[in-house]
């Protein structure tokens, strides 16, 4: 196990190509154990291929990716990465709409380390309505329930690094507050990291512990949240996104 403090997730000189396109540029990240980093920046950057890429779903060309101090993940299976102790949530949310809550919770438990067929308890604890609504559909939720689904089914792995991509898109407000609330209760209460790509500016000051902004595939930025001001959005050309500014 990693020590306090070091990287739960390491990413050294990743390049990544799709065809033709380099997409991901020599690109390095730490995640640091135990607390909520956020990646930051414009539409089509390559947010979102980097959290494919250390999922596996897309393959790299160059670079290396570690986790919890010495595992390699390059060359490792998507549900090997899954069975490592890695909770994703992608873009989409991609729940199952014609299976019930409660189906789409053990969906998620196929790839327990410990083969345990049981939903922990913490998942309703943390989501609530999850439970009241385990025996309705999926595809009946409203979009904000459909994202508490999702992140409760990569949590029933309880899983030691949690990858969330653009967690609040599309849903409201109160929902995405709570979601945040969540997020920090992980951190603070389980010792859970938390990888995320947010592009709501409030939402990662309030959340998160550090930041790193992705430019044309290559970060460019990287601090903790206090860092993260006005005049560094401007200076990276990412303040046009951010409508706060």
């Amino acid at each position: 196990m990693p020590a306090a403090n070091s990287a739960m997730l390491k990413i050294e000189k990743l390049n990544h190509y799709y065809g033709e396109s380099h997409t991901l540029w020599d690109l390095d990240l730490d995640v640091p154990e135990g607390q909520c980093t956020c990646v930051m920046g414009r539409n089509g950057v390559g947010k979102t291929t980097l959290m494919k890429c250390i999922m596996g779903e897309e393959t790299t060309q160059s670079g290396r990716i570690s986790f919890a101090g010495d595992v390699e993940l390059t060359k490792k299976k998507i549900e090997d990465r899954s069975r490592l102790g890695i909770g994703y949530v992608p873009q989409g949310r991609q729940i199952f709409p014609m299976l019930t809550v409660e189906e789409n919770l053990r969906t998620g438990l196929a790839v327990r380390k410990d083969g345990s067929k049981k939903i922990p308890e913490r998942i309703y604890e943390l989501f609530p309505v999850l439970e009241e609504m385990k025996h309705r559909r999926g595809g009946d939720l409203s979009g904000g329930q459909q994202q508490q689904l999702a992140i409760g089914r990569a949590l029933v792995i309880e899983p030691r690094l949690l990858i969330l991509d653009e967690p609040g898109e599309g849903i409201q407000p109160n929902i995405v507050a709570q979601i945040g609330e969540v997020i920090r209760r992980l951190i603070e209460e389980d010792g859970l990291t938390v990888l995320l790509v947010e592009q709501k500016l409030p939402f990662a000051r309030k959340y998160a512990d550090r930041f790193a902004i992705v430019d044309r595939g290559r970060r460019v930025a990287e601090d903790e949240i206090s860092g993260l001001t006005d005049e560094l959005l401007i200076r990276n050309k990412v303040s046009e996104h951010y409508p706060e500014i």
